[in-house]
């Protein structure tokens, strides 16, 4: 990690990055990390690996992808499902062919790549020439050569809002805070700590694929779906807590539609004022989304224990824009 000329370091507090006047993005980590293609996954290091390996005590694995089909129609209306063929050479072997494989379109984490900062360009600087087919600078491939481990910690919105009496209405779209977060993690008892994976829990995504054909379409058609309301607030929480990877089971991370109160509209006038360039392009944060936290959920609840360790391996697509999150927890 560095620390750049204006004074920005890894210990900066969002405050810091809100107010840079050096050249980079206000609100950005650019030139504060030694490993730029990592982004946030830098506050995952050794000691954290080290400390999240000690979690593991019942030896019981959590797989936490969905299906590369499941999704099927899916919410995006521009990533189908892949088609898969099994094929032969001959009456012995088999394999496999995708056809229309969107790597987003199941359970997937967003890369550096997937966004670039309006009138500023891509993460760290990195020019547009470069963000191209087969060339390394910000690829997925980073984050699968060094695959980003360490302590993973369940944040049970559902539960939370349940225990409320105001359970979340999926159909409605509903917008969460980021005081929710804290919120979930006082009445869990577990305090998110720096290289942390949070693993956010609202039951959207299991809520959409059990839903019925009139209400997944009624979604999908109004572009409507549960998520973080656009606000710096959700932004200085992420980057305060110095978190390695911000996961959750929703389709965008952040409501949508966007929220009419959000402050990004101006600056991210290409996504309506989404935050996505904010957490990716600016903070460098890898974003999960869709991932499946079912039975990691329900193990959480039932024994008390909400951290687990926890193993992120993209595809190692030179170059890649996302992935699958090929995620799994360990207790």
């Amino acid at each position: 990690m560095t620390t750049t000329a204006s004074g920005i370091h890894p210990g900066s507090n969002y405050r810091d990055l809100a107010s840079r006047h050096d050249g980079a993005p206000p609100g950005s980590s650019w030139g504060v990390f030694s490993e730029p293609d990592r982004g946030t996954a830098n506050f995952a290091g050794p000691q954290q690996v080290r400390e999240a390996a000690g979690l593991v005590r019942r030896g019981v694995v959590f797989g936490l992808d969905h299906a590369l089909g499941a999704f099927d129609p899916p919410m995006s209306r521009s990533r189908s499902a892949p088609r898969h063929t099994i094929v032969s050479a001959h009456a012995q072997s088999r394999d496999d062919l995708l056809d229309g494989f969107f790597l987003q379109a199941s359970s997937h984490l967003d890369g550096l790549r997937h966004r670039r900062v309006s009138g500023y360009g891509f993460y760290d600087g990195v020019p547009d020439d470069a963000v191209v087919e087969g060339e390394p600078r910000l690829g997925i491939q980073a984050w699968a050569e060094h695959p980003i481990v360490g302590r993973g910690v369940v944040l049970d919105l559902e539960g939370l809002f349940e225990a409320d009496g105001a359970p979340l209405h999926h159909l409605d779209g509903p917008a969460l805070d980021a005081a929710a977060l804290d919120r979930a993690a006082a009445r869990q008892g577990v305090t998110v700590e720096e290289g942390d994976i949070v693993l956010v829990h609202t039951g959207w995504a299991r809520w959409f694929l059990d839903a019925s054909a009139a209400d997944r379409t009624a979604v999908r058609e109004g572009r409507r779906s549960t998520g973080f309301a656009q606000h710096h607030d959700l932004l200085s929480w992420v980057w305060d807590h110095r978190i390695a990877v911000f996961g959750t089971d929703t389709f965008a991370v952040e409501v949508l539609p966007v929220a009419p109160t959000s402050p990004f509209r101006d600056t991210a006038p290409e996504d309506a004022g989404m935050m996505h360039q904010e957490l990716i392009a600016k903070l460098g944060v890898p974003l999960g989304e869709l991932w499946n936290l079912t039975a990691l959920v329900e193990d959480s609840r039932t024994h008390g224990q909400w951290d687990a360790m926890v193993t992120i391996k993209p595809l190692a697509i030179v170059g890649g824009v996302g992935s699958p999150c090929n995620a799994t927890a360990v207790r």
